[in-house]
C-alpha cells in the first residue's frame, strides 16, 4: 500500500497554459489516471503535429476543452492498462486514435471506442502521421467529391500535410492533379505525381484556366478566406469547391463571409460548394473513419502511399514542434515520438 505521505505517480505532458503563442505551452507533472469504465489507458509513442493544433492557441477551437488542456489531436501508442467492461484489447497492443486533445503527453486516458489497431507493418511513426491528413485527404476525396480515374484536381496547399495526402491519393485514383506552393516547394509536389502551380506567380484562377481552360473537376482547399473566390474560378462549371481547414480565416464575420461565398457564390457560378471537417464528421458518425483508417494503413503497409515526415522531435518537444509549423516552411508532417 501507498505511503498517504507519498506524493501519486505522475507522467509527463506538455500542456496548453494560456491563449497565446507556441510560449503558452509548458512541461507539467500530472498524476497518472486510473482507466474508468470502457477506457483505455494509453502510452503514447508517437504524436502529429498539425495546423489544426495552431487553430487551439487562440482558445476558440470549437472541439476542444477549455484553457489549460494538453493538445494533441492524433497518437499511436500501446495500450498500458483497460478499463472493466473493454473487451477487444490487451496489454502492449499497437493502437491508434483520433484524439483531438491530449496527445502531448507520455499517457493518455480515452475510451476504448476511439482506438483502432495499428497493423504490424505500420510503424508508429507512420501510423501518427496518417490519422488526421490522410483520413481528411481520403474522405474528401472519395466520400464528399467522389472523384472518378481521368477527371481533374487542383490542390491547394499542396506540400503541406493534408496536401501531401491528398496528391499521393489522388494519384492512385488516376486523377490529374495539380498543386499550388510556393516556388520552393514545388519539388515536393512533382515528386508527388503533380504539377506544380505557384499561386504567388498570378491568381490562381487564371494559371489554372492556362492550363485547363475549362477549369478542374475538383478543388480542395486548405487555406480558405480570400482564396475561396480564386478555388471557384479555377473549377470548371459544374465542378466542385471542397473547403477544410481554413487556416486564412481569422474572426467570426471573415467565417461566416467564407462559407457565404462557399456555398453560395459557388451555386450563383454554376459549381457545387461543400465544406469538410473531420472532427465535426467523427463526432456525428465515427463510421466513417473506423472504416477509413484501416483503408489508410493498409495503402502504407503496401508501400503504395509514403507518409511525408519532415521531422521527428521528442514527444516533449511540442513547443519547438509548434515553432516550425507556424513558419509555414514545413513541408509533410511533423511527428513527436517517445522512446
Amino acid at each position: 500500500m501507498r505511503d498517504r505521505n507519498q506524493s501519486p505517480p505522475t507522467y509527463r505532458a506538455v500542456m496548453l497554459t494560456k491563449a497565446g503563442g507556441p510560449d503558452a505551452l509548458q512541461c507539467v507533472d500530472l498524476p497518472i489516471e486510473q482507466p474508468g469504465t470502457g477506457q483505455l489507458r494509453v502510452r503514447v509513442r508517437a504524436a502529429g503535429v498539425g495546423s489544426t493544433d495552431l487553430l487551439m492557441f487562440a482558445g476558440g477551437y470549437l472541439y476542444a476543452p477549455k484553457i489549460p488542456f494538453v493538445p494533441g489531436y492524433e497518437i499511436a501508442g500501446v495500450v498500458d492498462a483497460i478499463g472493466a467492461g473493454v473487451t477487444g484489447f490487451t496489454v502492449g497492443q499497437r493502437v491508434a486514435a483520433l484524439t483531438v486533445y491530449g496527445g502531448y503527453g507520455e499517457l493518455l486516458v480515452r475510451e476504448a471506442e476511439h482506438f483502432l489497431p495499428i497493423p504490424d507493418d505500420v510503424s508508429d511513426v507512420e501510423a501518427a502521421a496518417v490519422i488526421l491528413n490522410y483520413v481528411t485527404a481520403w474522405q474528401v476525396i472519395h466520400r464528399v467529391a467522389k472523384v472518378r480515374s481521368g477527371q481533374t484536381a487542383l490542390v491547394t496547399g499542396a506540400a503541406g500535410g493534408v496536401g501531401t495526402a491528398a496528391l499521393q491519393l489522388l494519384r492512385l485514383a488516376g486523377v490529374t492533379t495539380y498543386g499550388a506552393a510556393s516556388a520552393k516547394k514545388h519539388g515536393t509536389v512533382l515528386k508527388l505525381g503533380a504539377t506544380p502551380i505557384d499561386y504567388r506567380r498570378a491568381p490562381i484562377d487564371r494559371v489554372m484556366r492556362s492550363l485547363e481552360p475549362q477549369g478542374v473537376d475538383h478543388v480542395f482547399d486548405a487555406v480558405g478566406g480570400a482564396n475561396i473566390g480564386l478555388c471557384i474560378g479555377a473549377a470548371r462549371r459544374g465542378g466542385m469547391v471542397v473547403g477544410y481547414g481554413f487556416m486564412g480565416v481569422a474572426g467570426k464575420l471573415a467565417t461566416a463571409a467564407m462559407f457565404l461565398n462557399l456555398y453560395v457564390g459557388s451555386r450563383m457560378r454554376g459549381r457545387y460548394g461543400a465544406f469538410y471537417g473531420i472532427t465535426r464528421v467523427y463526432r456525428k458518425d465515427p463510421r466513417p473513419l473506423r472504416e477509413d483508417l484501416p483503408k489508410i494503413f493498409r495503402l502504407v503497409a503496401d508501400k503504395k502511399i509514403d507518409p511525408l515526415v519532415a521531422i521527428t522531435l521528442p514527444l516533449l518537444a511540442a513547443r519547438q514542434a509548434i515553432e516550425r509549423l507556424a513558419t509555414g516552411s514545413v513541408e509533410g508532417k511533423i511527428v513527436l515520438t517517445s522512446p
